[in-house]
């Protein structure tokens, strides 16, 4: 890591947001949806099945709506839903501002996060993986902002957590500035982790293509953790979401 961290750049032209003003399902021009329990609970051994259905996901009222529940469904306990837009919008370098109030209850993990598009090709690691924000049902008060390299996955080296105060029942602004030096998280537009690697190799920086967006609310797992006996619904809350560049 440098030792002083250069400023940010200013993105400012929006090119792509989602205000979730229209009631009903997601906007199908943007989003679409992981389906099902993904191989060993999404890789971090998760527990709920995701569908596509508004029991999980719905706009109302201005927001975009993500539910977990604890019910039985397809062989799983919980379900939940896991949005993304990838095959439908994907960038290069920008800001990305979404404000949410954020679900609770021991086991959720809720996250905005980012894949490269090109995991179809070359898979996970290699991707790069950007999380804007996780945020640990068991550990309120925090939320924390990752990077995933081929040089740091699994046990994640590259991260940051920082403090935050009401985060289920007043809105947040969760934002990641990525540029082609470094990138920048930000908790209501204060900084408080940079990712910039003195020399980038393929291994510590897979941030040169385009990455797509995910929002999704997990259970347990190796993040989640035990999931609280009287969980029953808990729900993270969308106002927006933007991205600048």
């Amino acid at each position: 890591e440098k030792a002083e961290i250069p400023a940010d750049p200013e993105y400012k032209n929006l090119v792509w947001g989602d205000e979730f003003d229209v009631d009903g399902s997601p906007d199908d021009t943007k989003w679409n949806y992981d389906i099902g329990v993904g191989d060993n609970g999404w890789g971090n051994s998760e527990k709920q099945y995701y569908p596509d259905r508004p029991e999980n996901v719905l706009i109302e009222d201005g927001v975009l709506k993500i539910i977990a529940k604890k019910e039985a469904f397809n062989g799983s306990s919980y379900t939940s839903t896991r949005l993304k837009t990838q095959g439908k919008f994907a960038f290069r370098y920008g800001r990305v501002d979404i404000r949410a109030k954020l679900p609770s209850g021991g086991g959720t993990w809720p996250a905005f996060w980012m894949l490269g598009s090109n995991i179809t090709a070359v898979g996970w690691p290699a991707c790069g993986e950007i999380d804007i924000m996780e945020y640990i049902g068991n550990i309120p008060g925090h939320v924390q902002s990752a990077l995933h390299t081929p040089s740091s996955f699994g046990d994640t080296i590259n991260y940051k957590k920082t403090d935050i105060e009401n985060e289920n029942d007043a809105y947040h602004i969760y934002s990641v500035i990525w540029s082609e030096d470094q990138i920048s998280f930000l908790l209501d537009g204060e900084r408080f982790y940079t990712y910039n690697p003195v020399i980038q190799t393929n291994e510590n920086w897979p941030f040169d293509g385009s990455q797509f967006l995910i929002m999704n609310i997990a259970m347990g797992g190796n993040l989640g953790g035990i999931i609280d006996a009287s969980f029953t619904e808990s729900e993270m809350l969308i106002d927006y979401i933007r991205v600048y560049q």
